[in-house]
């Protein structure tokens, strides 16, 4: 895995996750949304988007070329 994410793009990831996230402690309606935070905290953390390696976007400056 070759790293494609950015800071930048990663610390929007955490707040959008971490955000989401927080509907994990709310009513089962919400409640799934959290799972659905998962995601976001996940490819900040791994510094690698899936989708961001299918489309060829790459946000990170040191391995842009």
């Amino acid at each position: 895995m070759k790293t494609n994410v950015g800071t930048a793009d990663r610390w929007i990831r955490i707040i959008i996750g971490l955000a989401l996230f927080g509907f994990f402690f709310t009513e089962p309606p919400l409640q799934y949304l959290g799972f659905v935070g998962i995601i976001p905290l996940l490819t900040a953390f791994l510094k690698w988007c899936p989708l961001y390696n299918l489309f060829g976007i790459n946000t990170c400056p040191v391995d842009k070329k």
